[in-house]
């Protein structure tokens, strides 16, 4: 009968191990679990908080990221704009020089026809007058002797040749 004792409930000594058993679980409940849900809940609402502040500067850095993006394409925009205005203004005053160019060169040219047609009138009257000379001095011969067709021929031939040196 041994092996029954060791299985049998003593009614008493129940009730206090469950008494027991309710005092440990409220006290436990009481001192320990209070302490460590109250650290939880603190290091809960910290952790909350931590991802709350995070959001906002992620939040704050896509901000300043899309005010850069655009701050810069901007710039970009305004560099191109620059860029194609100093262009433009170097066409511009590329074709003015070319026309300026251009202006000088024409006046330089008429210049040049007009000095050329004076000096070819020049030398035409300086042809004309020692073709007249030369006449002058034909006809002052022709006047002092009489004029063989031999002799004739040579004062044309003197005439041509003189005009051809003059020329």
């Amino acid at each position: 009968m041994e092996s029954q004792q060791l299985v049998t409930i003593i009614p008493w000594t129940f009730i206090a191990q469950i008494l027991n058993l309710f005092i440990q679980v409220y006290l436990i409940k009481r001192f320990l679990f209070k302490p460590i849900n109250e650290v939880l809940k603190k290091r809960q609402e910290a952790a909350d908080k931590d991802i709350q502040e995070a959001k906002k500067a992620k939040e704050a850095a896509e901000a300043v990221k899309t005010e850069y993006e655009t701050s810069m394409s901007d710039a970009r925009g305004e560099a191109n704009r620059i860029i194609e205005d100093a262009k433009k203004d170097a066409n511009l005053r590329a074709e003015e020089l070319i026309k300026e160019a251009e202006q000088h060169a024409s006046s330089i040219k008429a210049k040049a026809e007009e000095d050329i047609r004076l000096e070819r009138k020049k030398a035409l009257n300086e042809v004309k007058d020692e073709i007249g000379s030369i006449a002058m001095d034909i006809a002052g011969k022709v006047v002092e002797k009489e004029i063989h067709e031999d002799e004739h021929k040579a004062l044309i031939d003197e005439f041509l040749q003189n005009v051809e040196e003059a020329s």
